[in-house]
C-alpha cells in the first residue's frame, strides 16, 4: 500500500467521528426547536385566557359606572334638578370610581344644571365634544350611550363620554341628561393589575390604530406575541390589544444545550483541523522535496559564492560556486575555523582583524576588497558582503557571505580607463589636426620675426664697422621671439602627448587663459572676438591641467562654428569664471543659432552629432572628464541668444 491510499484512508476514519457528531447536533437542535413550540404554543394560550380577563375585568367596571349613573338618573327623576342628593350620589359615584373624572347634569334644552366636582360659573357647554348628539340618540332610547374618544388638554389625556337621559315614569321624552366622562388611562391603571402588567402592555386603540392609553410596568421591549379584542361598550371603534412581552427562557436548559452544542462544534472543528493539518502536512512535504530540488539546481546555478558561518566563526555552509572559486571541496571547509584554507598567508593578520569587526556586528554594509588564495596557490580578488544570519526564532545564528570574484571586472576596469584615455588622446590629436594651419600660421609670426633679427645682425657684422653694444637689442629681441616659439611648441607637445592624468593643484584663470591661447588665432580668423573674464579670487582646483584645457578647447571651438552664420557685430564667445564657497563654475556663452530641443535630448550621448564629419564623441568626453573631477557639465540658452555651457569643479580645500 503506497503512501497515497493510507492518507485516503486515514482521512476517511476520521469523516466518520464528523458526521456522527454531526448528527447528534442536527437532533440537539430538532430537540430545542419542539421545546420552543411548545413553549410558544403554552405562551399562546395563556394570552387568550389573559385577555379574556382582561376584558371581562374592563367591561365589568364599565357596566359598574353605568349602573351607578343610571341610578344617579332614577333619583334625578323622582326628586327633581334642585336634589342636594345629586352632589352627594355624585361624589360617592366618583371616589368608588376613580376613573370617573368629572359629572354632569343638563335639562331638556341642554343648559348645564349641577356639576361634580363643583364648576363655579357653571359652563354653558362642557365636558363633551358630541354630547349634544348623544343627548338626541339617549332621549328616544331612554338608555345609556358612549361618546366617542377625545383628548382634553393640560394633560387630561384621551377621555370617554357617557350618557344616561333622565326619564320620568310613564313619559317617554327624557328631562335631561346625566354626563360623566371617563380617563382611558385610569381606566387601565386601576382596572389592570400591577402583575399582569408586568407580563403584558395593555392598549386601547381607536379603529386608525392609535393608541389612546397604556398601562405597562416593565421597560418597552420587543413584543412577543399579540391579541387585539373589541370594546363593546363602548364601541365607537374602540379595541383593547395586549402585547406578551419576550419571556425569559429556561437559563439552565439553554446554558445546557449552548454547552452540548459547543461542545460538537468544538470536536467537529477540531477533527477538521486535524483533517486540514494532514493535508498541509502532506502538501508541505510534496513542497518541501520539490523546493529542495529547485534550490538545489539555483545554487549549482549560482556564479557568486556563498559561506555562511556560526557566532564562532565556524564555516557552517558553503554553495559549489564558493568551491570552485577556491578550489576546495565543501567537506574540507564546512566546519573550518580561522584561518580559513582560501586566506592568502601574507594577508593572516589584516583578514584576521577584518574577521574580527565582522563578528562584533561592526562590518561595512557595503562590502569590501579582499585578496584570496586558490588552492593551487592562485591569487584572485572578491567582494565580500557580509549579513546577519536570522534562524526561525528571530535570533541571529550566524554571518551570511555572499562573495563575488571581480577579477575579471577589475581588468575590463582597466581596459575600459585605458581606452578612455587613448580616446582622449586621439580626440586631442584630431582637434590639433583641425587647427594646424592657424598653429602654423601663429608660429610663423615669431619664426619671421627670428628671420629678420638674424639677417639684420649678419648685414650689420659684414660691414664690420657696427659696435657690439648696437647689436645687443636685436638679439634680445632675437631671443624672445625664440622663446615665444618655444613656448607655442611645447604647450602643443604637452597637450597631444600621451601621459598618465596628473591630478594637482592649479590655477584655473591660467588654465583656462592657456586654453583660449590655442584658439585665438583661429577665433580671429572668423572674426570673433573672445573675452575671458577671470575671477578675482584667482581659485585653484585639484585637476588635471591638460584635460581641463581639452573640455577648455572642446567648447571654445563649438562656439567658433556656432556663430558661422552670425552678423559679425554680434560675434562674441564669453568666457566668465566664478567661484563660491566650494564650487568653482566656468561658463562659455556664445551668440549662436542655439540648441534645438530634439537636439539637446541627445547632445552628450555617445556618437551623437550635429556636424556632417562630426565623430560625436566631443562632447561626451567632456562631460566624463568634468565628472571624474566630481564636477557637472550641463548646457543653458543664452539670455543674449545662442547658447551657454557650464560646467564646475569643487575648489580645492585649504587654498592659502
Amino acid at each position: 500500500m503506497g503512501a497515497g491510499s493510507r492518507w485516503r484512508n486515514a482521512l476517511s476514519i476520521q469523516a466518520m467521528p464528523v458526521l456522527a457528531i454531526a448528527l447528534v447536533v442536527l437532533l440537539l437542535g430538532v430537540l430545542l426547536w419542539l421545546l420552543r413550540q411548545n413553549e410558544h404554543e403554552a405562551r399562546a394560550q395563556a394570552l387568550v385566557q389573559d385577555v379574556l380577563w382582561v376584558e371581562q375585568g374592563v367591561h365589568f367596571h364599565l357596566a359598574a359606572a353605568g349602573d351607578g349613573l343610571v341610578r344617579l338618573a332614577d333619583r334625578l327623576a323622582r326628586d327633581g334638578f334642585e336634589s342636594e342628593g345629586f352632589h352627594a350620589e355624585s361624589q360617592a359615584l366618583i371616589a368608588a370610581t376613580p376613573e370617573l373624572r368629572r359629572i354632569v347634569l343638563r335639562d331638556a334644552e341642554g343648559r348645564v344644571r349641577h356639576t361634580a366636582p363643583p364648576i363655579d360659573p357653571l359652563p354653558s357647554a362642557e365636558v363633551a365634544p358630541d354630547w349634544y348628539e348623544t343627548f338626541v340618540l339617549t332621549r328616544p332610547l331612554g338608555q345609556p350611550a358612549y361618546g366617542r374618544p377625545y383628548w382634553v388638554p393640560h394633560g387630561g389625556g384621551v377621555v370617554l363620554a357617557l350618557s344616561v337621559p333622565v326619564l320620568r315614569p310613564g313619559q317617554a321624552r327624557g328631562i335631561g341628561l346625566v354626563t360623566a366622562t371617563l380617563s382611558l388611562n385610569d381606566l387601565l391603571a386601576q382596572r389592570v393589575p400591577w402583575w399582569f402588567a408586568r407580563k403584558y402592555r395593555v392598549e386601547i386603540i381607536d379603529d386608525h390604530g392609535v393608541v389612546l392609553a397604556e398601562r405597562a410596568e416593565s421597560a418597552p421591549d420587543e413584543p412577543g406575541l399579540s391579541r387585539l379584542v373589541p370594546l363593546d361598550p363602548p364601541g365607537n371603534g374602540l379595541s383593547l390589544r395586549i402585547n406578551a412581552y419576550r419571556g425569559d427562557l429556561d437559563l439552565a436548559r439553554t446554558l445546557l444545550a449552548a454547552a452540548i452544542f459547543a461542545l460538537a462544534l468544538s470536536a467537529i472543528l477540531s477533527l477538521w483541523a486535524l483533517r486540514r493539518h494532514l493535508r498541509r502536512r502532506l502538501a508541505a512535504e510534496q513542497a518541501l522535496r520539490a523546493e529542495h530540488a529547485f534550490r538545489k539546481a539555483m545554487e549549482d546555478s549560482l556564479t557568486i559564492g556563498m559561506r555562511a558561518r556560526d557566532l564562532n566563526g565556524r564555516v557552517t555552509y558553503v554553495n559549489s560556486a564558493f568551491c570552485r572559486m577556491v578550489g576546495w571541496e565543501a567537506g574540507d571547509l564546512v566546519g573550518a575555523t580561522p584561518p580559513m584554507p582560501y586566506w592568502a598567508p601574507e594577508e593572516v593578520e589584516s583578514y584576521q582583524a577584518m574577521f574580527d569587526t565582522v563578528q562584533r556586528g561592526e562590518g561595512s554594509g557595503h562590502g569590501f576588497e579582499l585578496i584570496l588564495c586558490r588552492r593551487d596557490g592562485e591569487r584572485f580578488k572578491v567582494l565580500v558582503y557580509e549579513a546577519p544570519l536570522i534562524d526561525s526564532e528571530g535570533q541571529q545564528a550566524g554571518w551570511m557571505a555572499s562573495i563575488v570574484d571581480i577579477t575579471e571586472r577589475e581588468r575590463a576596469a582597466d581596459l575600459s580607463r585605458q581606452q578612455q584615455e587613448r580616446l582622449q588622446r586621439t580626440a586631442r590629436l584630431i582637434t590639433m589636426g583641425e587647427m594646424a594651419s592657424t598653429l602654423a600660421h601663429e608660429l610663423n609670426q615669431p619664426l619671421s620675426a627670428i628671420a629678420s633679427y638674424a639677417a639684420g645682425c649678419l648685414n650689420r657684422l659684414a660691414s664690420g664697422t657696427v659696435p657690439a653694444e648696437e647689436l645687443e637689442g636685436p638679439l634680445i629681441r632675437l631671443g624672445a621671439q625664440a622663446q615665444r616659439a618655444g613656448q607655442i611648441i611645447r604647450r602643443i607637445h604637452d597637450f597631444v602627448r600621451k601621459n598618465t592624468p596628473l591630478v594637482a593643484p592649479c590655477a584655473l584663470n591660467r588654465v583656462i587663459e592657456g586654453a583660449i591661447g590655442f584658439v585665438e588665432a583661429d577665433a580671429r580668423k572668423h572674426g570673433i572676438r573672445v573675452i575671458v573674464r577671470p575671477d578675482p579670487a584667482d581659485p585653484e582646483v585639484l585637476a588635471d591641467r591638460i584635460l581641463i584645457e581639452q573640455v577648455m578647447l572642446n567648447l571654445a571651438r563649438n562656439a567658433i562654428e556656432a556663430m558661422s552664420n552670425t552678423p559679425w557685430f554680434l560675434r562674441e564667445i564669453d568666457v566668465s569664471i566664478t567661484s563660491s564657497p566650494s564650487v568653482v563654475t566656468v561658463r562659455v556663452a556664445d551668440h549662436g543659432g542655439g540648441i534645438p530641443p530634439d537636439v539637446a535630448k541627445g547632445l552628450f550621448t555617445p556618437f551623437f552629432s550635429t556636424k556632417e564629419e562630426g565623430m560625436g564623441m566631443g562632447l561626451n568626453i567632456c562631460r566624463s572628464i568634468i565628472e571624474s573631477h566630481r564636477g557637472r557639465l550641463w548646457h543653458e540658452p543664452n539670455p543674449g541668444g545662442g547658447s551657454a555651457f557650464i560646467f564646475t569643479l569643487p575648489e580645492r580645500d585649504g587654498k592659502t
